[in-house]
Parts: structure tokens; sequence; C-alpha cells
């Protein structure tokens, strides 16, 4: 069967190959495929390697079922003893490669038959002659699967007793019959010698036929093996192309579009014909939604980031899934489930949905999700997509909004598209230097004095959660969400009141906590403000500048004394609380600082870097230590680095817990930072 498999695989890429409509779509799916194996086979050499493969196979491979291989069939000996045992190698491979087993097997199966005939017969007659008030003996030629043999089953029968009677001496070949531990098979099974002779050799020749058969397949393997690049690749592309057609026709079925690429902002290398910067999307829809459901389609019209409000079930996380799929789709050159689409060449595309604690790594659901968010903006560049839904949601609303607000001022200034979504309605309060951000909102109605959904995007604020909406159609009892609603204007009716009046204090105490801007033009807050994770932040920021100056002061000054050093520059990488080593450190010399949580330095070198991070963290209060460390070509370069970073950075200002170490070496003790 698998051999049928291969062959129909191999025999639908000669198809394609040789149907003109499909033959440049073969050509074109070659590179795709290059991607998915790793195997660089051109096109002449895959259909050559086809014919091959697909004509050994057809030479040995029975592939019409055998028609020629009809399983032994006789009147009296049951077929299903026939079929169990023939059915094993029987319609495998061409008669003509096993025409002489094949016929030892058929002359076995009519010796059976003959046998059979010849001593139970004569005493089936002799049963059914036999009349008995109190009820006679019963027999019949039986299958007994267990054993694979055809024996005389008998009930109230025994042959010493028929003495005299027709049949006399084939009852008296009767034996009870023997499994293949020479013991009885039970009181109701009985055979003859002539019976197990010809059992004997039908299986004998069984035998021989099925191991002629695995030998011949065997050997079919073998020489396949030496197709097996072709046969690999062969399969993949094939995978592709069905799945392809499959994708294409049920986008057609349901009017879906295939997209324009367009030259997306900052890919000056790509040339257009089109102009169009941005996404663009005209009836967008959520393909997992059916149409008769009353599905709203949404336009999109994307030159920046979008920072989108709307109300409970108003549609924001369906809005953010369909234009990550129709991103994702367009961009791999598949169809869109829109009217029409102009979609960038994305270099990446960001999602971040609902996030969810984790126990196993200790982690709550808000840690889970600074770590996700952590990722994004780290990989975001001006090519990238990205798209946040429910930003800070598992925090106190008050920091969670500035953490939010703060991430949004980030991907603003790298100038990316995507979608922030948020009910944290503090941000729009919030003094963010923000330059493209535009406001988006799923919008409302208002019909018979309730607020209800349009799940249309509109521009502009949505301050509408309808929270006490959905508690109620959820079923929350009423007499709860009255409660709620008298709470929420007693409290926070008031302090809209009050807001005005407050602001202009607010900015004047905001101002104090603002700090000079750096180069990049962004406000930092003063050093005495920061929380303790800035603190470390800054801190690992100041290290590494240092080590950096450092270093590179030390290389400069060897050059200009003609020290040749094969070191030429300094690339400090960060190994975070809980993170390893990558594996490309293994067997590297490397220099390396550790930042301790009372926030103490520890500066080593080793050629074990792993090992030395894990050894640290085992130590009482070490378990979250971070690292900096950067690679040096040998060990002798990285203990004269370690030496002069203990000496130098002490004097800079920072605490280090190993100081006395760099006195056991006489580098880095000139130059001192004063």
């Amino acid at each position: 069967m698998e051999f049928c498999r291969i062959k129909n695989v191999l025999d639908e890429i000669l198809l394609m190959n040789k149907t003109s409509e499909l033959n440049d779509i073969l050509k074109h799916l070659i590179d795709p495929t290059w991607v998915a194996t790793g195997l660089e086979i051109d096109f002449e050499t895959l259909v050559a390697g086809c014919e091959v493969a697909s004509t050994k196979i057809g030479d040995i491979i029975s592939l019409d079922g055998g028609n020629d291989q009809k399983i032994n069939s006789f009147s009296l000996i049951p077929h299903e003893f026939f079929e169990d045992i023939e059915s094993k190698w029987k319609g495998r491979i061409k008669r003509i490669h096993i025409d002489d087993v094949f016929t030892a097997v058929e002359k076995a199966a009519e010796a059976l038959h003959i046998a059979v005939t010849e001593d139970f017969v004569p005493i089936l007659s002799r049963i059914k002659a036999t009349v008995s008030p109190l009820g006679g003996p019963k027999g019949e030629i039986s299958y007994a699967r267990e054993h694979e043999a055809v024996w005389f089953k008998g009930k109230r029968f025994t042959p010493n007793l028929w003495a005299g009677s027709p049949g006399e001496e084939q009852i008296k070949q009767l034996s009870h019959a023997l499994d293949s531990k020479g013991k009885k098979a039970g009181e109701e099974w009985f055979t003859t010698l002539k019976v197990e002779a010809a059992l004997t050799r039908y299986h004998e020749a069984n035998g021989k036929a099925k191991e002629r058969v695995l030998e011949i397949l065997r050997g079919l393997a073998a020489e396949l093996q030496y197709n097996i690049n072709i046969l690999v690749f062969s399969s993949t592309l094939l995978v592709i192309a069905k799945a392809l057609f499959a994708h294409a026709s049920e986008g057609r079925r349901r009017r879906w579009v295939f997209p324009t690429l367009v030259e997306s902002h900052g890919f000056e290398d790509v040339k257009s014909l089109n102009k169009i910067h941005g996404m663009k999307i005209v009836g967008l829809l959520p393909y997992w939604l059916h149409v008769a459901e009353g599905v709203v389609r949404n336009d999109v019209d994307m030159q920046s980031l979008f920072l989108l409000t709307g109300p409970n079930g108003g549609g924001k996380s369906s809005l953010l899934r369909s234009i990550c799929a129709a991103a994702l789709l367009g961009i791999c050159g598949l169809m869109v489930p829109a009217e029409s689409a102009h979609i960038p060449y994305f270099d990446s595309i960001m999602l971040h949905m609902n996030s969810y604690d984790s126990p196993a790594d200790k982690k709550s659901s808000f840690q889970v999700e600074m770590s996700e968010l952590r990722s994004i903006i780290g990989g975001t560049t001006k090519k990238s997509l990205v798209l946040i839904d429910e930003i800070c949601r598992g925090t106190e609303t008050a920091k969670g909004t500035c953490i939010a607000g703060s991430i949004i001022e980030t991907l603003d200034r790298i100038g990316c598209l995507g979608i922030v979504s948020t009910h944290l309605h503090g941000i729009f309060t919030l003094p963010l230097n923000i330059n493209n951000t535009v406001h988006k909102a799923m919008g409302t109605t208002s019909i018979d004095g309730q607020t209800i959904p349009t799940w249309k995007l509109t521009d502009g604020v949505c301050r509408e959660s309808l929270a006490f909406e959905t508690a109620r159609r959820e079923g929350v009892p009423e007499l709860i969400i009255r409660r709620a609603e008298y709470i929420y204007q007693s409290v926070y009716a008031k302090e809209k009141e009050l807001l005005s009046a407050e602001k202009s204090s607010n900015e004047k105490k905001y101002s104090t906590y603002i700090n000079v801007s750096n180069l990049n033009g962004t406000h930092l807050p003063s050093k005495r403000f920061l929380s303790g994770a800035n603190q470390t932040e800054v801190l690992r920021e100041e290290v590494e500048s240092a080590v950096t100056v450092i270093c590179q002061d030390h290389i400069m000054e060897q050059k200009s004394k003609n020290i040749a050093l094969e070191l030429t520059g300094i690339k400090c990488l960060q190994i975070r609380t809980r993170e390893q080593p990558p594996p490309s450190v293994v067997g590297s010399s490397s220099v390396y600082v550790m930042f301790r949580p009372d926030k103490k330095l520890y500066v080593g070198e080793t050629d074990d870097l792993e090992g030395r991070v894990r050894a640290h963290r085992l130590k009482e209060g070490m378990h979250d230590a971070s690292f900096l460390y950067f690679l040096v070509p040998g060990k002798s370069l990285a203990c004269q680095l370690e030496s002069l970073l203990i000496n130098q950075l002490s004097s800079r200002g920072f605490q280090l817990t190993n100081t006395a170490d760099g006195k056991h070496r006489n580098f880095g003790t000139s130059n001192l930072y004063a």
C-alpha cells in the first residue's frame, strides 16, 4: 500500500508536468519546496527522478489489486481459511515475479482439498444417515482460526464405537487434533495423518511465497533509497500544491480576493508600481463567522498605529484577529477575506491576545503579559505589524494605564503599523509624546434608549464600556447591577466633575517627575522616582556603557603600543533572570558581570559560562541574578579584561563584591577614572 501511495504521488507530479495549465504552477512551487525540505532539486532533476522511481515501482507492484491472484476457494473448506492465509502476500507484487511459488500454493491447496474430501466426507455421510431419538452424533468440516487449520469438529462422536459401519476405514484414521505444542486442541477437534500432511505442505508453500514477496519488496525499497530525496521533495511539493488548491477553491467559493502587495513605509529597496503606503483593506470579514449570521464588514485604512477603544462585545478582538489573518495570508501570497486589499511587505506580525497565568513558571497573568510585550517591543521595526488586545488588563488601573501609555509611545516612536486596544480610558489624559498614533473606536448606536454596538470601525474615542448591560445580559442578578450603577454614579460622576479642576495641579506635579530629554528626544523620569525594576535597568545600561568604554579604550591603547589583539570591538549581551546563556557560547572564553539583588556587581571570566551562571544562582539569594557578558578570543585576554574591569568599575563608583580580585594581577591599574 505504501509503494502504491508513493507511486500515486510521483504520478501526480508527472501529470502536473504534462498538463500545460499546471506546468507553470509546478515550476513556481519548486522554490517554496526548497525552503520546506532544505533540498535544492531543480525542475528537470525532479521530473526525471519521478519518472525513474515511478517506473521502478510500476514494474514490481501489482497496481490492479492482483486480479490474476485470486484467493483459492473450494466448496468443502471454509473460504475464511484461505483468505486469512493467502491475503498476507497475494496482490502485493505482479505474479510474473512469483509465478513458481504461486503455482506451488495452488497445488498445495488442491491437495488439501483432496485430503479433506477423502478422509472427512465419508464420515459426514455416515452422520447424516444416523437417526437417534436422543440426538445422534453431529460433525462438520470447520476452520480452527486459532490454529490456522481445517479439522473435523464433532459432538457426541466416538470413532471406536462405529466399527463395521460404512466409512469404517476413515473413522479408524481419526485422531484428536494437536496444537503447535503437541497438546490436544480440544475434545471436539479430529484430524487424520493425510489431512495434517496436506496442511503442513500448504503452510510451507505459503511461507515460501510470503518470504519471496518480502524479499522482492525489500529489494525495491533498497533501490528507491537512492531516490529518497526525490520522494521527500515530491511528497512535500504535492502537499503544498493541494493545500493551495484547497485554499483557492474555498476562497473563490467565499468570494475572497488576492491582495495587492504594496511598498511599505521603510521599504526603500522595494519598487512597486502602486505607491500606496500603509495597509488598506475594504470589506474585511471575520472569516470564521458565517455571513448569514449578520457579520459586519469593515474598511481599514491604516497609515500608523491605532489606539482602539470600544464597548464589551463591540468587536475589538475580532477586528484584531481579522487584520492579523488578512495580513498573514496576504504576505504569503494567499487570498484574503475582503473585497479588496493592499497589504505591505511586513517583516514580522506581532499579535498579543489574552494572557493567562503560568503556575509552572510562577508567573501571574500580568507577568506573562509583560514578558510577551517585552518580546514584541524588542522585535518590532517600522516594517512590522503590531496587534495588542486589551493592554495591561491584569494589574492596578493607574499604573497599568501608565505602562500602556509608555508602550504606545515606544511603538509610535518606532513608526510601525498596528492596533492597541484598551478599556483604560485614562490613557487619553496622560501627557504622552506621540506624533503618529490615531484614535479609533468600535461604533455604538442608541435604539429605544439603549446603547448597542454596531461592530463598525470609526474615528474617535469610545468611552462607553456597556459593562452593566453585558453583566445584565449574562444573568448577573438585577439587585447587584443596580447597586453597581448607584456606586458608579455616586463616585465616578463626582470624579469627572473634579477632573478639570485638578488637571493643572496634576500637570505641575508631573513636571517635577520629568527629567531632561535624552538624545532621542524622549523624556525619562528622574532616577529618584524610578521603581526597583527601572533602577535595575538603568544600572544595567550604565554598567554596559562603562564596560564598553573601558574595554574599547584598552583596545585602542594596545594598538597605539603596536600590540596586536584579535579583539577589535566589544558587544555586551544580556542574560535575564531565569534565562540561560545561548548554545553559541559553549567552548568560548567570556568576561561577565553579575547583577546581584543587592545592586552590587561581581566581575569574572570563564570558559564555561553556562556552568558559572548556574553556580552563581545556586548560592543563597542569587537565584534571580542577571548577567552581562561578552566573548573574547582566549583565556589570557579574558583574565586581562577581568582585572581591568574590576579596578576601573570600582573607581567609577560601582559597588563590587570582588574588588580584591583586581589586585591579583597587574592589569588595569593605569588610566583610572577619576
